[in-house]
């Protein structure tokens, strides 16, 4: 188990290991593994929990950038002064020394961001812009945080998520959407936590991000890279903005209670209440579909209960004139 230093204790490959997790770590000559993230924002409030936190000696300080005052919420402040700035003199030049250290060739770029706030869209889309003229052809997907129908922290959010809409639309392969309302209540229904903080709704979504790149960071049959996320997900170029959700979620109290089947687990993976963005996904045309089971489950028997629903949603929406497109991809881990 890695320690908030950066060793493995135990580990006998110093230096010239190629474990699946060195996707995302990178291996010093003296055993340490270093994250490959690069941190970016206009104010330094927020980067300071890292830069004085538990694991301050996890990650490369180089790495860790941040300006004087923000954006106040205004794009121009944001896109043409300071984030041009910053963006110019330190993020491209460590973005692009983490690419070059990548010795097995760079698969692509995990972004994450807020489109409702000042920095997550003004400096996002300027990055993104920039990421695509230096890197083209390699995949880039998204987790972006839009404005919750309810719950909102500046009253600007719909503008700023209709600038930056175009950005994610045009410079990124694939979008996957959170909403903080959505994960409140999630963390009030099913985790039993009535007032959450922003600790329980990282420890949320970082479960599903984790789900999510599970396949390139541990060994196994059915592995992926990140060009097949976009090509087993997105039906036309686009259309790439996905709908996540993820069962089971139950608490500490409630998980010695609870014995729960492949039938269940796959019915509430669709339900409104797992959804990680305020949507009803009865309400919606579903076009792709990509399921992962990580716990010990016969594929055949995951494989076969996917089919069902499939086939349940493949015969409301034909009676109904529409052109149904689903694609069954369910995983399998020890």
């Amino acid at each position: 188990m890695s320690q908030p230093d950066g060793q493995i204790p135990g580990d006998k490959t110093v230096g010239g290991g190629d474990d699946a997790f060195n996707t995302f770590f990178s291996e010093t000559g003296a055993g340490k593994h270093v994250p490959r993230p690069v941190f970016v924002d206009l104010e330094p409030t927020v980067i300071d929990e890292v830069r004085t936190g538990t694991y301050r000696q996890l990650f490369n300080p180089e790495q860790l950038i941040s300006g004087r005052e923000d954006a106040a919420n205004n794009f121009s402040r944001g896109h043409y002064t300071f984030g041009k700035e910053i963006v110019n003199l330190c993020c491209l030049d460590r973005i692009r020394r983490l690419a070059d250290n990548c010795t097995t060739g760079l698969q692509g770029f995990l972004f994450f961001n807020s489109v409702g706030g000042g920095t997550g869209y003004v400096l996002g889309s300027l990055l993104l812009e920039r990421l695509s003229v230096d890197y083209g052809k390699k995949s880039k997907l998204g987790f972006t945080v839009y404005p919750s129908p309810q719950v909102s922290t500046s009253v600007v959010e719909p503008y700023n998520s209709v600038l930056s809409t175009h950005s994610l639309l045009e410079h990124t392969d694939v979008s996957i959407l959170l909403d903080n309302e959505a994960i409140y209540d999630i963390c009030r229904r099913s985790l039993n936590i009535e007032r959450s903080t922003y600790t329980n709704l990282n420890r949320l979504v970082s479960q599903v991000i984790s789900s999510l790149t599970a396949s390139l960071r541990f060994d196994g049959a059915l592995n992926v890279d990140v060009t097949e996320f976009q090509t087993n997900l997105v039906p036309y170029p686009r259309i790439h903005f996905m709908l996540s959700s993820y069962a089971p979620v139950i608490s500490a109290e409630k998980a010695f209670h609870e014995q729960l089947s492949v039938a269940e687990i796959t019915n509430s993976a669709f339900e409104p209440a797992s959804m990680m963005a305020k949507c009803d996904p009865r309400h919606v045309r579903f076009l792709q579909r990509w399921r992962r089971i990580m716990k010990r489950l016969v594929l055949k028997v995951g494989t076969m209960r996917m089919t069902k629903v499939r086939s349940t949603k493949i015969s409301v929406l034909e009676k109904h004139g529409y052109c149904v497109w689903l694609f069954c991809y369910p995983f399998m881990f020890a």
